[in-house]
């Protein structure tokens, strides 16, 4: 296929994945909440609002017009991931960023610390590296990679080289691996997904060309 609903599949297969590595570069690294460059923070979260499902969606279609069983398990977890990463990243990003910009504008920032707190700490949705991890976090973290291997099991069967369907599944492990979507996690994963596609693409389109 060398078409996507009007344009080639790599811009998103490969820019976006790409898009997300570059901006999470600047992801700020928390340490004290009420010091966070608050602005930063937030058009950081905001943009992920969207590059996160849209990642998604370029695995996926990695594996456009493949129908065995690693495809299906494919875009299952891709959709489990852009839904719960999104809710995750919505929360412990987004919400908790707002707090922070209005205790920083308000006359006793420190008054704000329990309700920040109460969100960066949640079992769910926080952010907090003190404690087990949040649920909705290591779910995305799980069905990215579970996504991503199935992938690359579906792209080695249509006869793809081992190098860029292993790089497919080793870099969805980079968020588990450092344990955050900033640097040098986010990058890590995102940036070896593009890399991968760029290859696949690559590998895809010459395939075209020989049977042409």
């Amino acid at each position: 296929m060398k078409a996507f609903h009007g344009f080639p599949p790599a811009i998103l297969t490969v820019g976006v994945p790409l898009a997300l590595a570059m901006l999470e570069v600047f992801h700020p690294h928390p340490g004290d909440l009420l010091a966070l460059d608050v602005r930063t923070w937030l058009v950081i979260h905001d943009a992920q609002i969207a590059l996160f499902p849209l990642s998604a969606v370029a695995v996926a279609l990695l594996v456009r017009g493949r129908d065995d069983v690693g495809a299906a398990i494919c875009r299952t977890a891709m959709f489990v991931f852009a839904a719960t990463y999104v809710a995750f990243d919505t929360a412990v990003g987004i919400a908790t960023g707002i707090l922070v910009d209005s205790a920083q504008k308000s006359a006793a920032p420190d008054a704000w610390g329990p309700a920040i707190d109460a969100v960066w700490s949640h079992s769910i949705v926080g952010g907090s590296s003190h404690g087990p991890p949040p649920f909705l976090a290591v779910l995305g973290c799980v069905a990215l990679s579970i996504g991503a291997i199935a992938a690359a099991v579906s792209l080695k069967r249509a006869g793809r080289s081992w190098a860029p369907v292993a790089l497919l599944a080793i870099s969805s492990f980079g968020i588990t691996l450092f344990k955050t979507h900033a640097w040098p996690g986010g990058p890590a994963t995102f940036g070896g997904i593009a890399l991968s596609a760029a290859w696949l693409e690559w590998e895809a389109a010459r395939g075209d060309s020989a049977a042409a």
